[in-house]
Formats: structure tokens, C-alpha cells, sequence
């Protein structure tokens, strides 16, 4: 594959032209604290392509709030572009409540690339498991390092 078609299937999938992080960032919302680094950022997306393989992801607002009401365990990731806010907005008090470590990457279309699906997706909880446990250990340890909104 060229380097022309390969750059032409990216912006196919992302619809559009791929955005540098300052860019995406520019258009979070204002719930998205903390925010993933870009460094941290590429973690969880390497965790998730991992959490995938295995079958150990929840993905959407109404999986992750039925599984997190259960007291399911992981790491929950949410997009900071998503609007309205009022779609997601109550999770993060979910999270808090339950002990729950969470973060905002800043794009939807790069959460739901990552979880192997084209659609863009607003939230994702990340199971712990054996396959890829020294990556989700490595993300769980930065998420729980970020600082936590007043």
C-alpha cells in the first residue's frame, strides 16, 4: 500500500483530516477534567486495542452505566468532545462513587478507532485481565496520578 492510500484510508476513517492534539483540545467540553496527556493518551488507546482482542471492554454510555451500577471494575475513558454533555455527565459521579479511576482523551473518532468500531464513541471502561495486564497496570497507574477536578 502507497503512502498516498494509506493517508487517504486515515481520513476516511476519521472523516476528514487528522487533528494535532492542541486542536483537539480545543474543542473539549467544559466537564473534561482530568485530561489525558498525549503520552497517556496513546497508553489507553493501546490498552484498548489490547482489551478488544480479549473481549474485555465495555463501550457506550449505557453499557459502562449498567456494568459500573454492578460493580464491575476498570478504568473508565471518556471523549472531552462530546456534545451534548448532559449525554454523559453523570458517569463521572458514578465513577467517583464506586472508586472507579476515569480520564478524558480528547477525541470520540480516535476512542471508538481504537475499540475497533468506525462509529465514534463517548465512553469505554477498560477491564483489567492477564493478556495485557502490565499495560492496563501502567495506565491505571497514571490515571489514578492525575488531578482529580475540585
Amino acid at each position: 500500500m502507497t503512502k498516498v492510500k494509506r493517508e487517504k484510508t486515515v481520513e476516511e476513517e476519521t472523516g476528514g483530516t487528522e487533528k494535532s492534539y492542541e486542536e483537539l483540545i480545543a474543542a473539549l467540553n467544559p466537564i473534561a477534567q482530568p485530561l489525558a496527556s498525549r503520552k497517556l493518551s496513546k497508553k489507553l488507546y493501546k490498552c484498548i486495542k489490547k482489551a478488544v482482542k480479549v473481549k474485555h471492554l465495555r463501550r457506550g454510555v449505557k453499557e459502562v452505566q449498567k456494568f459500573i451500577n454492578k460493580g464491575e471494575k476498570g478504568i473508565v475513558v471518556f471523549a472531552g468532545d462530546t456534545l451534548p454533555i448532559d449525554v454523559y455527565c453523570h458517569i463521572p459521579i458514578m465513577c467517583e462513587d464506586g472508586n472507579l479511576p476515569y480520564a478524558y482523551v480528547p477525541s470520540k473518532v480516535d476512542l471508538g478507532l481504537s475499540a475497533g468500531t468506525k462509529r465514534p464513541t463517548c465512553v469505554i471502561m477498560i477491564k483489567p485481565n492477564d493478556e495485557y495486564k502490565a499495560a492496563y497496570d501502567e495506565c491505571l497507574e497514571e490515571v489514578m496520578s492525575l488531578p482529580k477536578p475540585v
